[in-house]
């Protein structure tokens, strides 16, 4: 299916997605919106693929929700109509095995098995941040920069952002960027925690898919499938719980394809070849 929003490519067992608005800073649509989680799905069914990036064309990576929709409510305000459809927008899909937590309509990316890294080339901001803030790993060009917009629209913080944000920066930060809606640079973003690593823009590309290309050849995914369940999950269990899973969880890993694998090719000195099994 051709996309209108966004580009897909795969290279070294890395499937990038691309935001493909750059004359609008790839601010978001529900066109978008629909590529993204088709994009994501894709990635998820492909066996070749190891590592999912999502990143913006041109010289940002999200501006947010499309300013013309915002504008279009602010206007004409949300009738009956438009009410039923925004919450069923953001209503639960029943997936078998999966929390209910992570399966709402930006909240599903920690249930996807493979790492997804955010690349920030550019500015993010409202919704795009929102977005942002689910993948599994945030790299930033030193050109980026980070804010919640939402106070300054009279909004609130969307989409469970009250819930994940804390649980990145702090709650003194998170109040503080959503109350003062302020713009931060790259570095700052560093200093919270919001961003795993900044890099200079002439070698951010690079950089994030060494990275990436790192975790797709270099990794058991079977391990990354494992570990990312097991910490998303972890935030609503008491210690005693993660513990008891993490025993389970040690013994089937002794028992897999990929720890043979992982000794094998460290005592033979040579490239690993898991096969996430």
């Amino acid at each position: 299916m051709p996309s209108q929003e966004t580009l897909y490519n795969v290279a070294d067992r890395v499937a990038t997605i691309t935001l493909n608005r750059p004359d609008k800073l790839n601010a978001w649509t529900a066109v978008m919106e629909g590529e993204v989680r088709a994009a994501i799905g894709e990635a998820e069914r492909d066996n070749d693929v190891r590592v999912i990036v999502l990143t913006g064309a041109g010289r940002g990576f999200c501006a947010g929700a499309d300013i013309s929709l915002l504008s279009s409510v602010a206007e004409q305000g949300l009738d009956k109509k438009r009410r039923a459809q925004a919450l069923k927008n953001t209503s639960v899909r029943k997936v078998k095995g999966v929390r209910p937590d992570f399966q709402r309509k930006y909240s599903y990316f920690p249930a996807v098995s493979k790492p997804v890294i955010a690349a920030i080339n550019g500015p993010v901001v409202g919704l795009g941040l929102v977005i942002s803030l689910y993948c599994d790993l945030r790299f930033a060009s030193d050109t980026a920069r980070f804010g919640t917009a939402f106070a300054r629209r009279g909004l609130i913080a969307e989409y469970g952002m009250a819930w994940m944000l804390p649980r990145l920066v702090g709650v003194p930060n998170a109040l503080d960027l959503l109350f003062s809606a302020r713009m931060i640079d790259a570095p700052e973003a560093l200093r919270m925690g919001l961003v795993n690593q900044v890099y200079p823009q002439d070698v951010f590309s690079d950089k994030v898919r060494e990275y990436a290309r790192d975790l797709a050849l270099g990794v058991s995914p079977r391990s990354m499938r494992v570990i990312k369940r097991q910490i998303y999950d972890a935030m609503f269990q008491t210690l005693g719980e993660t513990f008891a899973i993490s025993e389970r969880e040690m013994i089937a890993s002794l028992l897999s394809e990929d720890f043979k694998e992982g000794v094998a090719h460290f005592l033979e000195k040579r490239a690993p070849n898991f096969q996430g099994k």
